[in-house]
């Protein structure tokens, strides 16, 4: 297994259960204690865990969104995809205004090259963009979030409620037709729907996990969306009910 998919399973494992002890870690990865242990102070650097002697517990809560650092390593290739799909929708010229979030981030680099107008609504995605050549770069106002670094308040809604935008590029913490677009945090709740409404069309970016989850704020119906860039995995069941509330998806 990649130190990747451990890290991974070692969260989910402790999320679930809440603490478990290096043994019972190394059982389940299939690694060594030494391993093991080397991936819990890995961890515990990024706030996922605190480690307790022999073991660890989860600081991550069921219903919380995990450390960005985190998110960042999974599902790449996925991500990698999506990102694409969406550039590929996105004529030059267009103006821009990109959410916060991993697979955002993606975007982000799938658009630096073009020429383009775009608004990064996090500073991840802002640095991955400073000094693209043919891009024009408008940066929000408003305070980031700690690690996140999604800018949230009521400056980065009033840089929002001030432009118009031919496309908005959205993430979604959890996306169900029932529930429509949700997210962790209200704050970004607050932001999404600002970009939504500062966009003539809208691009929904979730992979397959995200179609199964309700997040705790919400942001829109499910018919706010034009489009939603997805992976192959996405249910049929929840992509059906997605186009019949009108949202084009399509599967990478």
């Amino acid at each position: 297994m990649s130190s990747t998919g451990r890290l991974t399973l070692i969260t989910q494992a402790l999320r679930e259960s809440e603490r478990l002890s290096v043994a019972e870690l190394a059982a389940l990865t299939g690694a060594s204690e030494m391993t093991v242990r080397r991936d819990l102070e890995q961890l515990a650097e990024q706030g996922v865990l605190e480690r307790f002697r022999g073991g660890a517990r989860s600081l991550v809560l069921r219903g919380e969104e995990p450390p960005f650092g985190l998110r960042a390593r999974e599902g790449t290739a996925v991500k990698e995809r999506i990102a694409a799909e969406v550039a590929a929708l996105i004529a030059d010229r267009e103006s821009v205004v990109l959410d916060s979030g991993t697979t955002c981030l993606e975007v982000a680099r799938a658009l630096r090259e073009r020429p383009l107008t775009v608004m990064p609504l996090s500073l991840h995605a802002a640095n991955a963009l400073v000094g693209a050549p043919s891009l024009k770069l408008l940066l929000p106002g408003g305070e980031p979030r700690p690690g996140e670094l999604a800018v949230t308040g009521p400056l980065a809604e009033a840089s929002l409620a001030a432009l118009r935008f031919d496309t908005a590029v959205i993430g979604c913490c959890g996306l169900t037709p029932g529930d429509g677009v949700t997210a962790y945090d209200l704050a970004d709740a607050a932001i999404k729907r600002a970009a939504i409404a500062s966009a003539r069309r809208v691009i929904a970016v979730a992979d397959a996990t995200k179609l199964s989850r309700t997040a705790l704020a919400f942001v829109a119906a499910a018919s706010a969306l034009d489009v939603l860039v997805t992976d192959t995995d996405a249910p049929d069941e929840a992509v059906d009910a997605l186009v019949a509330a009108g949202v084009a998806v399509r599967r990478v």
